[in-house]
C-alpha cells in the first residue's frame, strides 16, 4: 500500500496516469498484426466510430483561377443532414496525376487559413506560423485539398472565428458517445471516399499526403492511424504523451478521448501508420506539447518501424521555434517520401 496521500484531485489524477501502463500497449515478440486488428478495433471504439455511412451528395460549388492554381470549392455529406464544405486546389500548369495533400489548418477560424486568406484578427499571426498549407502544397507542385474542420470555421465557430470547441461546443458529443477528434477523423476519410469518385483524373491516390498542425495535426495523427489510403502522415505539434500535455495543461475540450490513457499513450496509437511513412513534427519551445516527451512518443513509434525495418519511413523534425509548422524542414522530406 502506497503511503502517499492526495487532497488536491488533478494531483491525484496525476498520481494514477503515472501508475498506469497502458494496457494495449504491443508487446515486442508477440503478434504485430494480431495486436494492429485489435489496437485499431480500440481506437475506432474510443473515438467514437463509426458513424453512419450515407449518399454523399456531393456537389460542385464553384472554381475559380487563383494564382497559379485553379480552386474548386464544393460539399458532401459525410453523415446523414451533416455537410462538408471543402475546396481542392490544383496547379495550373498540372499534367495529369499529382500527389494531393490533405490539409487541415488546426485550431483556427477555418479553412481560409489553408489558402492564406486573413479574415479575422490574428489570422496573419497564424499563417505565419507556416499553416497555409494547400497554398504552400500547390507551390510544391502538388495538389491540395481542404475541409472545415467541425466546430471551426463554418462549421461552428464562434463571432470572433475563434473555435467553437474552445467555449465547450464539442462536448456535448460525449454524451452520444461521440468525439469532436473521432468525427473530424470521420470527415477527412469520407473526404477520401469523395476524392477517389470525384477527383481520380488528378490525383495519384499512391502519394496521398495528410499534415496539419495543432488541432489538424491531430486530426492527421488519429486519421493516419486509421485509415490506410494515408500514405504519407505528417502531424505537427500534437504528437505527447498525454501526461505531459493535455493532461497538464489546460487544451480545447476538442482533444479529449474519454478512457484512452487506460489503453494506449499516443506513441502506442501511433505504431498503428507503420510501415506507411511518417514525418513527426514538434518545436522546440513548445510549451503545450513539450520536446521531450514529443521525443519519447516518437521513439515509441519509430521502435515499431524499426522492428518492420521500415526506418527510413520514420523522421522526426524539432524545429527551433515553439507551437508551429515547419514548411521548410518538412517539405523536403515529403518530397523524399512521395519519390518527387
Amino acid at each position: 500500500m502506497s503511503n502517499e496521500r492526495f487532497y488536491n484531485s488533478k494531483e491525484y489524477i496525476s498520481h494514477l496516469a503515472a501508475k498506469t501502463t497502458p494496457s494495449m500497449r504491443y508487446e515486442y515478440g508477440t503478434d504485430f498484426p494480431a495486436w494492429r486488428a485489435a489496437a485499431k478495433a480500440k481506437l475506432e471504439e474510443l473515438l467514437g466510430l463509426p458513424l453512419q455511412t450515407c449518399d454523399a451528395q456531393f456537389r460542385i460549388v464553384s472554381q475559380v483561377d487563383c494564382d497559379g492554381y485553379t480552386r474548386t470549392d464544393f460539399e458532401f455529406q459525410s453523415e446523414e443532414d451533416y455537410v462538408v464544405r471543402a475546396a481542392f486546389l490544383r496547379p495550373l500548369d498540372a499534367d495529369g496525376k499529382l500527389p494531393c495533400a490533405i490539409c487541415l489548418q488546426g485550431h483556427s477560424s477555418g479553412m481560409h487559413i489553408s489558402f492564406g486568406e486573413a479574415r479575422f484578427e490574428k489570422d496573419d499571426k497564424v499563417i505565419a506560423g507556416g499553416r497555409d498549407f494547400a497554398v504552400r502544397a500547390v507551390r510544391e507542385g502538388l495538389c491540395a485539398v481542404t475541409l472545415e474542420q467541425r466546430y471551426m470555421g463554418t462549421a461552428g465557430a464562434q463571432e470572433s472565428g475563434a473555435p467553437g470547441c474552445l467555449v465547450g461546443a464539442s462536448i456535448p458529443a460525449f454524451l452520444l458517445g461521440r468525439t469532436a477528434i473521432g468525427e473530424r477523423v470521420w470527415d477527412v476519410q469520407r473526404l477520401i471516399d469523395v476524392l477517389i469518385a470525384n477527383f481520380d483524373a488528378y490525383i495519384d491516390f499512391e502519394r496521398l499526403i495528410c499534415l496539419g498542425n495543432s488541432g489538424g495535426g491531430t486530426t492527421t495523427f488519429y486519421a493516419s492511424c486509421l485509415d490506410e489510403r494515408i500514405k504519407v502522415s505528417v502531424p505537427s505539434c500534437c504528437l505527447n504523451s498525454y501526461e505531459d500535455s493535455i493532461m497538464t495543461f489546460w487544451h480545447c475540450p476538442c482533444n479529449y478521448v474519454p478512457s484512452i490513457r487506460r489503453y494506449f499513450d499516443m506513441g502506442d496509437i501511433g505504431a498503428l501508420i507503420a510501415p506507411r511513412k511518417l514525418v513527426s513534427v514538434s518545436g522546440q519551445k513548445d510549451k503545450s506539447f513539450p520536446i521531450k516527451a514529443a521525443t519519447e512518443q516518437y521513439e515509441l513509434i519509430r521502435g515499431i518501424y524499426d522492428m518492420l525495418g521500415a526506418e527510413e519511413n520514420c523522421t522526426m523534425i524539432a524545429g527551433t521555434e515553439g507551437h508551429q509548422f515547419y514548411p521548410d524542414e518538412a517539405w523536403p522530406i515529403i518530397h523524399r517520401y512521395i519519390g518527387k
